[in-house]
């Protein structure tokens, strides 16, 4: 789909090209990336619906799994609606303080979920390597205070992208290389040296990616050393079944985030439509996977949603 009367943007105005190369297909490429989007909203909205309904499900894990779900509606519908747009309807045009808005929910709700994927695996290795304490170590107020933590530092770390972005002269192209506002692809368009903003930004997210799996990854060293000294074999498939989903989901989010990292510092020969296309899946993925994993693993949520749809399909 060409691009329309891009010879003279507004000065507050910049252009979304899309994924390069690819112009033609951005119709079809919209349908699954729009599908995706339906069960990303009704497959978390779901999550938080069963968990506000169902007293038992009021634990720490199912609570940070609402603050997660939270953060995946935060982040598809920061992107997914706009990108939209930009597929069917040919809107390239967006406000330069809506490209700063959007560039802040992106990065910093990202960090969040990083955040959360954290807290969740501390939650997994205290019901587990020390379960008597579970309900005494993760209390409300706790997981109350790890949350605001979590977010605080998603925000404190990510507000000066924009902040900084708005500091910027901005004398050349105003297309963004992209089919939303990442802030490698507008820092790109900045006409002074960026070269400290940049290392800033990949600094920021390499510390916080790296120190989450860093983390995580040594919670579940002791989680596999606890479990493996069990006595039964019964009770190690159920103490590791319990990790199924969180293991799934996070391969899923930091396998794709890393490799959109990696491609900024040391990915100068990747073709541009497959950075983006992985930065879209970096965006997309994890909040479409997590309701379907959780609620198909997760037997008190499965058999929670399957009790209200034979509720539903006995009345008529």
């Amino acid at each position: 789909m060409p691009l329309l009367n891009i010879s003279h943007p507004s000065p507050d105005t910049f252009l979304l090209m899309g994924i390069p190369g690819l112009e033609r297909l951005h119709v079809w490429i919209g349908i699954p990336f729009c599908s995706m989007y339906v069960v990303a909203v009704v497959g978390n909205v779901t999550i938080l619906a069963v968990v506000r309904a169902e007293r038992s499900l009021h634990e720490p894990m199912f609570l940070f799994l609402c603050m997660l779900s939270v953060t995946d509606l935060v982040l598809s519908s920061s992107t997914l609606p706009r990108m939209l747009c930009l597929f069917w309807l040919g809107a390239h045009d967006i406000a330069f303080d809506t490209c700063l808005a959007q560039m802040f929910f992106i990065h910093s709700f990202t960090a969040v979920e990083s955040g959360f994927f954290l807290a969740m695996a501390i939650d997994r290795y205290v019901a587990i390597c020390h379960p008597l304490r579970h309900s005494t170590i993760l209390t409300h107020v706790h997981i109350t205070v790890m949350s605001i933590i979590v977010v605080i530092r998603g925000v404190a770390f990510f507000s000066p992208h924009p902040i900084l972005l708005k500091q910027l002269p901005y004398c050349r192209t105003r297309i963004i290389a992209h089919t939303y506002c990442e802030f490698m692809a507008v820092v790109k368009l900045a006409c002074v040296d960026t070269g400290t903003t940049k290392r800033y930004s990949l600094s920021v997210a390499t510390i916080i990616g790296s120190c989450d799996a860093a983390l995580i990854a040594a919670s579940y060293a002791f989680i596999l050393r606890s479990v493996f000294r069990l006595p039964s074999r019964e009770a190690s498939f159920k103490a590791l079944g319990t990790c199924g989903s969180h293991v799934c989901v996070i391969l899923v989010f930091y396998s794709t985030a890393g490799f959109s990292i990696f491609t900024h510092r040391f990915g100068k020969n990747i073709p541009a439509h497959i950075h983006i296309f992985i930065a879209n899946m970096y965006l997309l993925l994890p909040p479409f996977l997590n309701p379907i994993v959780y609620g198909v693993r997760t037997k008190k949520i499965r058999e929670h949603v399957l009790r209200i749809l034979m509720v539903k399909v006995s009345k008529f």
